[in-house]
């Protein structure tokens, strides 16, 4: 039923709970799961006043991703899971839907950062964005304290 699982990760220990719940779904299912780390292109700030600071800000936010998901992808595979990872840029919400997509997910899994009150209405919750507009299944983990 599920052959692909889209985990968008932060970086966050919040974000990786979700983790052992997409492994079990991946090794019931045989499915494939693709990590996709949406970062906030906070270079735009400086894009046009100092073009050489956004772009060493980019460089820096891709390497630390890559680094990132290189490592999460390694302990997946190293557990038999079929994994590869995507990063990109932009509102998040957006960009996990626009993934799944263009990947054909057939689920997206995710952590609730469980934010509630002035904090969510602030930020904004990417999860429920995520799950009132995407025409797939997704899967919400609400962490424990990490």
């Amino acid at each position: 039923m599920y052959k692909t699982i889209l985990v968008p990760l932060d970086g966050s220990p919040l974000a990786e709970a979700v983790l052992p719940h997409a492994q079990a779904l991946a090794t019931a299912e045989d499915a494939q799961i693709i990590l996709l780390r949406v970062s906030v292109n906070p270079a735009a700030e400086f894009a046009f006043s100092e073009p050489s600071l956004a772009s060493s800000l980019v460089d820096s936010l891709e390497a630390e991703s890559l680094t990132y998901l290189q490592a999460i992808r390694a302990r997946l595979q190293k557990a038999g899971l079929r994994t590869r990872f995507l990063i990109r840029q932009g509102a998040v919400a957006e960009i996990i839907l626009q993934v799944a997509a263009g990947e054909r997910a057939d689920v997206i899994a995710m952590s609730t950062h469980g934010r509630s009150g002035v904090r969510r209405w602030l930020l904004g919750s990417i999860a429920n964005r995520v799950v009132n507009h995407s025409p797939i299944p997704v899967l919400l983990i609400r962490p424990q304290a990490v």
